[in-house]
């Protein structure tokens, strides 16, 4: 069964449709974040390990074209919709305290909330959907989502290649190893980023409750 699978697999990548399909699946998951391109970008990378095609150089570029335009979609969905969603949020509520959240973090280090998003399945279309609602200029939005849609694509590809080159008589197997790196690389960043949240969250309540505690009573 396994043999048959590969011989499917194989036939398929060695046209050029292989492309194309690359290129409206990255495209998609810009905006509709159910579709796994990354899976699609590890597998094809493992291929292009073990059987030298496709193309590993085609793989990165197709990929980071299709997620930069597919960023930019999901961008204009947010400019275009994003006002009327926020004026539905009451002021102080959860909702609106969050969009106003992250309208600053955009505003303080929006090329590293973009790059990193980019990483995180669906995490990348709520970044971006934000970042067109809060009217980010378009021009510093594309010159991140550039780096981040290459860097993605060319990480994506190369797990997929490491796993391949590694397993080159079992492509499963290198599909399975790539897939698994992939995974622990992002359990890891997003227990980081949990821990480093939880730690920024008890210093803030720290600072506030001791500046409260030194405050002077006004007497009356």
């Amino acid at each position: 069964m396994d043999h048959v699978i590969i011989e499917a697999v194989e036939e398929f990548i060695s046209t050029p449709w292989v492309y194309l399909a690359l290129l409206a699946i990255t495209k998609l998951d810009g905006f509709f974040p159910v579709v796994p391109s990354e899976t699609l970008v590890i597998t094809l990378g493992v291929f292009a390990a073990s059987h030298s095609e496709p193309n590993l150089f085609l793989i990165i570029l197709i990929a980071a074209i299709g997620a930069f335009a597919g960023d930019h979609i999901s961008y204009l969905i947010g400019y275009k919709a994003g006002p009327r969603v926020m004026s539905r949020f009451k002021e102080g509520s959860r909702a609106r305290k969050a969009y106003d959240r992250v309208g600053v973090m955009l505003k303080k280090r929006g090329g590293l909330v973009l790059i990193t998003a980019r990483y995180i399945p669906g995490g990348r279309t709520a970044a971006t959907l934000t970042t067109g609602a809060t009217r980010y200029p378009l021009r510093r939005f594309s010159a991140y989502d550039a780096v981040a849609a290459l860097s993605w694509a060319t990480y994506s590809a190369l797990i997929g290649y490491i796993g391949g080159a590694t397993f080159e008589e079992n492509p499963l197997l290198g599909l399975a190893m790539g897939l698994g790196l992939a995974a622990t690389i992002t359990g890891v960043h997003e227990g980081v980023r949990v821990v480093y949240e939880r730690r920024k969250r008890r210093r803030e309540r720290a600072a506030s409750a001791s500046g409260g505690s030194h405050r002077t009573p006004v007497a009356s």
